[in-house]
């Protein structure tokens, strides 16, 4: 009975596994429920495939205690070279009715926003180990400084997929 209870569950495991032939990269840092100015979301991955496209995106888990209908992210992509690439990118991240845009069905949603490789078109400049650092860059509407506590943003994603299948 515990082989096939141990069959059953690694078969299962192996479906669920193989749904998802795109997936390079995907992992997640969890918050307690807000994101601080200061703490910056690393992810290391290692590529050495440039010729094939890839599309990268930030992934956001919110509930109901995001208090904001967009959100600013500040993306460092470290190259094995050492050349960094810096983007500030805006994300809206709920409807205008106030609702979270995202998928889910409870009060939390998963936001897969673009980062880069619009339509399979992004490269890899060079082969070797990359870091992405995200770090939240949220201001109230008139302020100077950051918001340094945001509410409702329960863990913060990095997924790489390939074009091709």
């Amino acid at each position: 009975m515990l082989i096939r209870n141990s069959l059953i569950a690694l078969g299962l495991l192996f479906l669920t596994a193989s749904c998802d032939k795109k997936r390079v990269f995907d992992d997640y840092k969890a918050f307690n429920g807000t994101w601080n100015k200061d703490s910056i979301v690393s992810f290391q991955f290692e590529q050495n495939d440039t010729v094939t496209p890839y599309n990268m995106f930030v992934n956001i888990r919110n509930n109901n205690n995001y208090p904001f209908n967009n959100i600013f992210l500040i993306v460092n992509l470290e190259q094995p070279d050492g050349v960094t690439v810096t983007d500030t990118l805006e994300y809206m991240m709920a409807n205008p009715d106030g609702s979270l845009m995202g998928k889910g069905f409870s009060d939390v949603k998963e936001s897969k926003l673009w980062y880069k490789g619009f339509e399979g078109e992004y490269n890899f400049p060079k082969a070797g180990n990359y870091t992405v650092n995200i770090e939240q860059a949220v201001r109230k509407s008139g302020t100077i400084p950051g918001v340094e506590e945001l509410e409702g943003v329960t863990e913060v994603g990095f997924r790489i997929e390939s074009k091709e299948e």
